[in-house]
């Protein structure tokens, strides 16, 4: 059945896009419901990461893998992983096996590991002769607030290094890295990281409602958004749209007085 188009609605970009990605963070789906999702909203998914390390347990991983490529959606591994096979002096197998089951990309992070800048850049550069690289920034630990000049130094530290895009740390709750304990917003490392990196290359984790219509109405429909739950694509595609209350002045058509 075609999709009506009856309504002005923001402009929005199409696949394959350089702008406006949804990024889905995977927690543990099983085959069928990662077909059932993306029969419904594949168009609007643009990256697709394997949380944790949940692709190093999953014996369904290759069905899935076929199944994103099928749809036209990336793969991604997800950073905590290569930052333990880092630990454990393991990153080159690690990358190794992410290549021979058919990842596209991977996340570089140091978010629990130990791991200082410079090995995080060398990780980069390590990982970009295989993989399109995703670099994060921030850390897991809510007790560990850096200022926004050291988010600046890193993003573009990992961009230089060869990373594609930054994205900024937010976890699946949303409630360190760019955002404080209750949810809200550190404006001032969203206006760092966006002046290091630029609009364009950076992602943020945006896992609530709220925070996604926050950076929506700041930076239009094209922002990039990670961590998005599979099962809420289609419901950040309608906030993008301004097809919700939240960012309903999108979507409003002005008449003359």
């Amino acid at each position: 059945m075609p999709l009506p188009s009856f309504l002005t609605l923001p402009e929005r970009s199409s696949k394959p896009r350089a702008a406006g990605l949804t990024h889905v963070l995977d927690n543990g789906e099983t085959v069928e419901s990662t077909r059932s999702i993306l029969a419904a909203s594949a168009a609007h998914v643009d990256v697709w990461k394997f949380g944790w390390g949940t692709a190093y347990i999953d014996p369904t991983l290759a069905d899935k893998l076929s199944l994103l490529r099928d749809a036209g959606v990336r793969s991604c591994l997800g950073g905590t992983l290569l930052e333990i096979a880092w630990m454990q002096s393991q990153a080159e197998a690690c990358l190794d096996w992410a290549k021979s089951v058919g990842f596209d990309r991977v996340e570089v992070s140091r978010g629990v590991a130990p791991m200082s800048v410079s090995a995080k850049h060398e990780l980069i550069r390590q990982a970009t002769d295989r993989f399109d690289v995703m670099a994060e920034v921030g850390s897991k630990n809510p007790d560990e607030v850096a200022p926004p000049e050291q988010w600046a130094s890193e993003i573009a530290g990992d961009l230089e290094a060869g990373a594609q895009w930054v994205i900024t740390e937010g976890r699946e709750s949303g409630t360190v890295g760019i955002y404080r304990s209750d949810g809200s917003i550190r404006e001032d490392i969203v206006v760092a990281a966006t002046g290091a990196g630029g609009v364009d290359k950076v992602f943020f984790e945006a896992p609530r409602k709220d925070q996604q219509a926050w950076l929506i109405r700041l930076f239009g429909p094209d922002v990039n958004l990670a961590n998005i739950a599979a099962d809420q694509v289609l419901a950040l595609e309608t906030l993008r749209l301004g097809l919700r209350a939240d960012t309903f002045d999108l979507s409003r058509t002005w008449q003359p007085a």
